[in-house]
C-alpha cells in the first residue's frame, strides 16, 4: 500500500470540518483570509501528487475572504467542479474538446454555493463530461486517491473528493448523474448526499433532458457539514414542491424500519462490499432499528434502459457539443469512452422511447415498493465492488470490455438519479487494503431529514476513519 497523501497540519484550517471553520471565523479565532490562505498553500503542496485541480481562482478568493458573505459557512474555502460555471473561469467539462474560454456569469448552483458563505478557491477535475466512474483521461494524468495514489478516487466528482479527503478544503461541489457524488465519496471516505431531484439549484441543461438525472450537492468529511450546507442552501433557494428540511443538527429518537438490498441487476457485490452492508445492518439492529431484507425496487429492464440513456447523452454531446458547450467544440478531441457510447447509441437509437419510459417509470416503482415493504430507509452497497486500481476502468481500456467493467462497478447508484429519490454514501467500513468503503442509504422523495438524522447516529456509533490517523 502506498503512503497516504494529505496536508492536514498546524495552520488556520487545522483538522477542522466546514462547520468548525465557520465557527472559528465567526468567533474571531481565525480570519476568513487566514483560512483561505491556508487552503491555497495546501492546494499547492498536494496537487502535484493528486492532479485534482483544473484552474485556480486565488485572487478572487482572497477578495471574497476579505469581506466574506453571510451564511452558515461564511468564510469556508471550497471548490466548484469543472462542469459548472464560475464567472471569469473556463468550464471545460473534463474534455479537451471544449476550449478554455472564461465564462461571464456564475451558474445557478455556484450562486447558491456562494450564498452559503463558501469562498470558491478553485475548480476541480472530472472525467470527460462525467461519463466515467473514475477520474482518468486519455491524454492527461489521472486524479489520484489520497488514501492510496495507486487507486481510483471515483468519479465523476473525483477532484473535489480527493481534495476534501486530503484536507485542502473541508467542502467541495459535486454533482450526480449516475452516482457521481456518492461514488467518489465512497472511494475517498467522505459523506456524499445526492439530494432529491429539485432540492438544489439545477444543472443548466436539466430542463432540456428527457429525464432529469443530474443533481448538485457537495462532498464533506462530516455529517454536520453536509447538513449545514443543505440548510444554508435551502435558505437561499427553498425547493419548490418539496418538504422543508431545515438544519438537521443531530440524530432522532425515532426508530426506523430499514430494508436491506444486497444484490443488484448486475449480480451480487464482492465479498468485502457485502460484508460492509451486513455489518452496517447489524449495527442498525444494535441501535434499535428494525432491519428486513427487501428486493431491489426496480424493474429488470432498468439496467439496459440506463445504459442506453447514458449512450444518448454521449451522442448528444458529440453531435450538438457546439450548441451545448462552446461554438468551437471539437468532437474529434473527445475521448474513447464518449465516442464508444455515442456509437453505441447510433446502433440502438430505436430503443430510445422504451428506455425513457423505463426511467420515468422507475419513480413509480420505487415509491410503490418502498410503501409495500413498509420501510423508511433502504440500505445497500454504493458500488458493485471495492475501489479499483487506476487503469481498471480508464478510457484507454479496450471496448466493450471497459464498458462491461463500468456497468459491473456502477450497479446501485443510477436508480436514484432516474427516480429522483435521495441517496447517501457514508464511510462506515474499510477494505483489507486500508481504503474507505462506503455504504448507501436511500429514502422517500424529499426525506433528506431522515437520512441525515440516521447518518448522525451512525457517525457517532462508528466514527469515520480519518486519513491523517
Amino acid at each position: 500500500m502506498s503512503p497516504r497523501v494529505h496536508v492536514f497540519g498546524d495552520d488556520a484550517l487545522g483538522d477542522l470540518d466546514a462547520v468548525g471553520v465557520a465557527e472559528a471565523v465567526r468567533g474571531g479565532t481565525v480570519s476568513a483570509t487566514e483560512v483561505v490562505e491556508a487552503a491555497i498553500a495546501r492546494a499547492g503542496a498536494v496537487d502535484p501528487f493528486l492532479d485534482a485541480l483544473v484552474v485556480t481562482d486565488y485572487e478572487r478568493a482572497r477578495a471574497a475572504a476579505a469581506a466574506p458573505p453571510e451564511g452558515l459557512l461564511a468564510g469556508v474555502p471550497g471548490l466548484v467542479k469543472d462542469n459548472t460555471d464560475v464567472a471569469g473561469l473556463p468550464t471545460r467539462h473534463g474534455s479537451l474538446a471544449v476550449p478554455a474560454t472564461p465564462v461571464v456569469a456564475d451558474a445557478p448552483f455556484t450562486r447558491q454555493l456562494k450564498a452559503t458563505g463558501t469562498v470558491v478557491v478553485a475548480k476541480s477535475t472530472l472525467p470527460e463530461f462525467g461519463f466515467n466512474a473514475t477520474t482518468e483521461f486519455e491524454h492527461l494524468p489521472p486524479t489520484r486517491n489520497p488514501w492510496d495514489p495507486e487507486f481510483s478516487c471515483g468519479a465523476s466528482s473525483g477532484g473535489s473528493a480527493a481534495l476534501v479527503a486530503a484536507g485542502v478544503v473541508p467542502i467541495g461541489h459535486a454533482n450526480d448523474g449516475g452516482g457521481s457524488i456518492r461514488i467518489p465519496a465512497a472511494a475517498c471516505g467522505l459523506v456524499g448526499l445526492k439530494p432529491t431531484r429539485g432540492r438544489l439549484a439545477p444543472d443548466d441543461h436539466a430542463a432540456s433532458m428527457p429525464v432529469d438525472i443530474v443533481c448538485n450537492g457537495v462532498v464533506t468529511r462530516s455529517v454536520r457539514d453536509t447538513a449545514a450546507f443543505l440548510a444554508a442552501a435551502e435558505r437561499h433557494r427553498p425547493a419548490p414542491g418539496l418538504p422543508h428540511v431545515g438544519h438537521v443538527q443531530g440524530p432522532s429518537s425515532r426508530r426506523l424500519r430499514v430494508g436491506v438490498i444486497v444484490e443488484s441487476l448486475t449480480g451480487p457485490p464482492d465479498a468485502e462490499t457485502a460484508q460492509a452492508v451486513q455489518d452496517t445492518a447489524a449495527l442498525l439492529e444494535d441501535l434499535g432499528h428494525e432491519v428486513v431484507d427487501i428486493p431491489l425496487p426496480v424493474a429488470p429492464q432498468f439496467k439496459d434502459a440506463f445504459a442506453h440513456y447514458w449512450s444518448l447523452l454521449a451522442f448528444s454531446t458529440q453531435r450538438f457539443g457546439a450548441r451545448i458547450f462552446h461554438p468551437e467544440f471539437d468532437a474529434s478531441a473527445t475521448d474513447p469512452l464518449t465516442q464508444f457510447l455515442a456509437g453505441r447509441f447510433l446502433r440502438n437509437a430505436w430503443r430510445t422511447p422504451g428506455a425513457v419510459y423505463q426511467l420515468r417509470r422507475s419513480e413509480h416503482l420505487y415509491r410503490e415498493r418502498f410503501a409495500e415493504a413498509g420501510i423508511d430507509v433502504a440500505l445497500s452497497p454504493v458500488l458493485g465492488h471495492t475501489t479499483p486500481r487506476l487503469g481498471h476502468i480508464a478510457p484507454t481500456v479496450p471496448f466493450p470490455e471497459m464498458f462491461e467493467r463500468l456497468l459491473r462497478y456502477v450497479s446501485y447508484t443510477p436508480l436514484h438519479n432516474a427516480c429522483g429519490a435521495p441517496g447517501l454514501s457514508l464511510p462506515l467500513a474499510t477494505t483489507q487494503d486500508g481504503l474507505p468503503l462506503g455504504v448507501h442509504f436511500s429514502a422517500f422523495h424529499g426525506d433528506e431529514r431522515t437520512l441525515l438524522e440516521l447518518a448522525y447516529e451512525l457517525e457517532a456509533a462508528r466514527p469515520f476513519a480519518r486519513i491523517q490517523d
